[in-house]
């Protein structure tokens, strides 16, 4: 591949949505992944040591944007993250690229209103602050004239091939196509906003469409906020089976974390799944104009869709 395109690091679930919605308006992709994995239709594979800084620099030379999607082991952030970003930014330096990275909103830690990109980062827990390091980390560079990067905000995240890796996985969606019981994190009654993975997606390849996005952290936007209890029943009804649902204690989480290391990086952010937890992307449409979202029926239509043209034992 030779001359303007885009790169797309991490070839999980939210990467590969990215390709696709790239390659959908026109783009040439190249997505990167420590070996190479296959990618998704009309894009390249290339494999890459993001760690490494020569290693960015060599497959973003030539590169419009660049979407960073590569996370590590949810056990192992706090050793591996800041390695990860420290690569990136010092590769992308002086090459011209344009980087949107993709965030969660963890380093506002617990907070008592909807969540906007001007809350400060204030989180306690291990990866709130991870998280708050690597913002800091990329507006620095931003500052420093280094290079151009926006930050792309989202709350959790659900869809197709987003099996393993997100809350609202093959843990909830393979038990409810087998009209089995699902057991939620927090309370199944309390608000909490979710995000269609390609909505994700469309909203950091459009932040990378507009030169005003740059050097501001952005929430991408995203269907109206349900309560667990109605998704999961959305899911159920959508699988055609009878609602089963409850509440995993919380205790079950806090004595497992004792021995258990990903139940204990799942003990700390509870608290997300026991408050309301309401998500704005007012300022993105402000911006950038009413943008499209997927309806959380459609949304659990075409993951459905997808765990059962890929079935594992609910």
């Amino acid at each position: 591949m030779s001359g303007d395109f885009d790169v797309v690091f991490g070839a999980g679930s939210l990467g590969r949505a990215i390709a696709r919605e790239s390659i959908s308006r026109g783009r040439k992709v190249r997505i990167v992944s420590r070996r190479g994995g296959r990618a998704p239709e009309g894009a390249e594979a290339r494999a890459a040591d993001v760690t490494d800084p020569a290693a960015v620099r060599a497959v973003c030379e030539g590169a419009r944007n660049v979407f960073h999607t590569a996370t590590p082991d949810y056990t192992q952030w706090e050793k591996l993250y800041p390695p990860i970003q420290r690569g990136i930014l010092e590769g992308l330096a002086g090459t011209g690229a344009r980087l949107v990275s993709a965030e969660s909103v963890y380093m506002y830690g617990p907070v008592e209103v909807p969540m906007t990109e001007d809350l400060p980062h204030v989180a306690k827990t291990r990866k709130g602050r991870v998280r708050a390091e690597l913002a800091r980390m990329a507006m620095e560079a931003h500052e420093k004239g280094r290079v151009q990067v926006a930050l792309a905000r989202a709350p959790d995240f659900y869809g197709p091939e987003a099996d393993v890796t997100a809350i609202y996985g093959e843990r909830v969606f393979n038990p409810a196509r087998a009209g089995k019981r699902v057991d939620v994190m927090g309370k199944l009654d309390v608000p909490h906003t979710f995000i269609a993975l390609k909505d994700f997606a469309r909203g950091m390849v459009e932040l990378g469409e507009h030169s005003e996005a740059f050097g501001q952290a952005w929430h991408v936007p995203c269907a109206p906020t349900p309560t667990q209890r109605e998704l999961v029943t959305l899911i159920f009804e959508e699988a055609g089976k009878h609602p089963k649902m409850g509440e995993a204690p919380s205790l079950v989480f806090k004595v497992a974390g004792l021995f258990v290391p990903i139940m204990r990086e799942l003990a700390e952010m509870l608290y997300q799944w026991e408050r309301p937890y309401h998500f704005n992307h007012d300022k993105f449409e402000r911006a950038f104009g009413k943008q499209p979202v997927t309806s959380h029926r459609d949304a659990v239509r075409e993951t459905l869709k997808w765990f059962r043209e890929h079935p594992k034992e609910a």
